[in-house]
């Protein structure tokens, strides 16, 4: 095993899944970053609480990368308060069945550093506003010694000044260059394509920006792969439908598509700076991306060089049918470029040990990371905390994502 530049360590990860991809987007996070903590030499121990749901549909049930375990209940996770007490690091994820118990339960018993790791984050801001998050209670972020975020720009401020956080960072989400290639077929089976599973706010705009354009151009064949979507749902004739696309499938499905679309979660596009990790799984597999904007999109991928941005159904139709077949492959070369250079598991993997040590280092040393990306001014200034807030009630009319996401697992990634 390759090792990094810190010494190997113990480590703990409570997350909502590793071993089933079906229906939410954790898994393949937690998949990449393991699999690349593993290859610089540490120790992982992934706890998982046993759900029908995801018993049903476990594609990975023993990944290899780490020891994976099982459990059915508070109780039962009790047993393993010897390795949450040795570890040197114990992370907590967002979404984790009776998260709340176990977070305290955990912040009790660690000796190690304690972290957070908020995949949903715009949405469990949203829900801690009115007191309803299932898995985190404002009084324990102080608690944690980092708080891990799928988001980052003002919403990291807010952590920190707002919650109390010690130290709120980015860990976005990754792709495994490994498991995610270029497969492009000479002829694509489908025009336009979208993965992800069904959510309300979503819809929306999957029918602005690919049902709408099937209606328009019914020769034009697409496809749109996720689970839960409604049986009302009246789906024109050109565009297939796929219920699960297994993590080790995504590859040849991008390579099967001229374009992809990628949908933004309403709570996540007021917050900006979120991207999905199917965003990056499609721009490493070649696949040309169309998008929806958010702020902070553009420091993730050059606009009209690395990625598309549409807004309407006749802006889509112009990439499908009016964009060249060389500018095409110009976007999805440099797309690819961009995720190989800075959004690749080892990256992310790299980021947490440096996190850590600025934990370990003290407060006055600490070394501030930039919050809105590599073009961040250092005067710019930040929002305060209650503008985030503000603007989360009012794209919400009054907690709308919070309702909508305390489903899990249906309002997953």
């Amino acid at each position: 095993m390759r090792r990094g530049t810190m010494n190997p360590l113990d480590i703990v990860i409570l997350g909502l899944s590793i071993t089933s991809s079906w229906g939410n987007g954790h898994a393949t996070t937690y998949r990449a970053l393991v699999r690349a903590l593993a290859a610089r030499g540490h120790r992982i121990l992934f706890l998982e609480r046993n759900t029908s749901w995801y018993e049903a549909a476990r594609d990975l049930p023993r990944p290899p990368y780490c020891r994976t375990v099982i459990y059915r209940n508070l109780n039962e996770l009790k047993k393993f308060a010897a390795p949450i007490r040795s570890a040197d690091l114990v992370i907590v994820g967002s979404y984790v069945p009776n998260g709340i118990a176990v977070g305290q339960w955990v912040l009790d018993t660690a000796q190690g550093i304690t972290a957070f790791y908020d995949i949903d984050t715009p949405v469990t801001l949203a829900m801690l506003q009115q007191r309803r998050a299932p898995y985190l209670v404002a009084e324990m972020i102080p608690r944690y010694d980092i708080y891990l975020s799928f988001t980052g720009g003002p919403i990291l401020d807010h952590l920190e000044r707002h919650y109390g956080s010690p130290m709120a960072r980015t860990l976005y989400c990754a792709v495994d260059p490994e498991l995610y290639q270029p497969r492009r077929q000479r002829r694509p089976r489908w025009l336009l394509g979208y993965m992800g599973t069904y959510c309300a706010d979503r819809q929306r705009v999957l029918d602005r920006l690919l049902l709408e354009p099937a209606r328009r151009h019914r020769k034009a064949r697409m496809v749109v792969a996720g689970a839960q979507y409604p049986t009302a749902i009246k789906w024109p004739a050109n565009v297939e439908r796929i219920e699960h696309v297994k993590p080790a499938a995504h590859s040849k499905f991008y390579g099967k598509q001229s374009f992809t679309l990628n949908l933004t979660r309403t709570s996540m596009i007021h917050a900006g700076y979120s991207p999905s990790v199917r965003l990056f799984e499609a721009a490493a597999c070649g696949c040309p991306v169309i998008s929806d904007w958010w702020e902070g999109l553009d420091q993730f991928f050059k606009v009209d060089e690395e990625i598309l941005v549409a807004d309407s159904p006749v802006r889509v139709a112009e990439y499908l049918f009016d964009l060249p077949a060389d500018a095409r492959r110009a976007i999805s070369r440099k797309a690819r470029a961009r995720i190989l250079a800075a959004h690749t598991a080892a990256h992310r993997a790299a980021e947490l040990e440096s996190y850590l040590h600025q934990v370990r280092a003290p407060a006055a040393r600490r070394v501030s990371t930039p919050r809105y990306g590599p073009k961040r001014s250092k005067t710019r200034s930040v929002p305060r905390p209650t503008s985030f807030l503000d603007r989360e009630a009012a794209a919400d009319e009054g907690g709308g994502a919070a309702r909508e996401s305390s489903a899990a697992p249906a309002s997953l990634p």
